[in-house]
């Protein structure tokens, strides 16, 4: 299993950013998956989830009608919209799989998310 997120930065607060995750090593569609980050000096925290399909999603409250989650089957790949951006969405951003509803069983290495005037 291999999930490689992309697309992290630094940028200003009220940017916008799109996080991609690129999967390979197993069936892609047949897997929920997951958005999480962590923050200097704190724990993992899970931001998003996405059903096998696409028609269900999961948003932790902090990134409610900012963040978008999204998967092309096809392409194997998982994405964030990230807009709005604050201070607090300062992590490191990683990708993850699992059963949707339940919580990841595999997270990949991450992508830094630098939100700073």
């Amino acid at each position: 299993v291999q999930l490689q997120a992309s697309g992290g930065g630094l940028v200003q607060p009220g940017s916008s950013l799109r996080l991609s995750c690129a999967a390979s090593g197993f069936t892609f569609s047949d897997w929920g998956m997951y958005w999480a980050r962590q923050a200097p000096g704190k724990g993992l925290e899970l931001v998003s989830s996405i059903n096998v399909r696409g028609t269900s999603t999961y948003y932790t409250d902090s990134v409610k009608d900012r963040f978008t989650i999204s998967r092309d089957n096809a392409k194997n790949t998982l994405y964030l919209q990230m807009n709005s951006l604050k201070s607090e969405d300062t992590a490191v951003y990683y990708c993850g799989k699992g059963l949707f509803g339940s919580q990841m069983d595999y997270r990949g290495k991450g992508t830094q998310v630098t939100v700073s005037s």
